[in-house]
């Protein structure tokens, strides 16, 4: 049997999307400790540059991480770059897209391009990641 790493090939593209709600921003303020007010509290956040409640920018990269958990099982994450763009938002459709950029056979590693972009196609956040695949 071919193992995992074996069947991706450079420039494959992996994507994992998800509608964020208010629920799912709430929710990760708990499991976090992040209570940051312009995640929480409208009133405050109509007085910042967003005008509006915004998702925490870790809550929008951890789609990256679905990405890659749902496509490459046992995937070990080694390093991830980040790059803040813009922000999500309530009811936003946020879409991870991970693509092949190398491949390290003898370490088993794999080079992505990582992105998460809204319903609009606008950059959210751009980055790299490394990781391991161990099968």
């Amino acid at each position: 049997m071919e193992a995992l790493f074996d069947q991706i090939n450079i420039g494959e593209i992996f994507e994992f999307s998800k509608n964020i709600s208010d629920d799912d921003i709430r929710r990760f303020a708990d499991i976090t400790g992040d209570r940051n007010p312009l995640h929480l509290d409208s009133e405050y956040a109509k007085k910042t540059r967003f005008k509006e409640r915004i998702a925490h920018g870790f809550l929008t990269a951890s789609l990256i991480s679905a990405a890659i958990g749902k496509n490459l099982p046992g995937a070990i994450y080694l390093e991830q770059s980040l790059r803040f763009v813009r922000p999500a938002k309530i009811r936003d459709r946020v879409t991870a897209i991970v693509e092949v950029l190398n491949k390290d056979e003898k370490h088993s590693f794999l080079k992505l391009s990582t992105i998460c972009k809204n319903q609009k196609n606008e950059y959210l956040i751009e980055g790299e990641a490394l990781i391991l695949v161990e099968c």
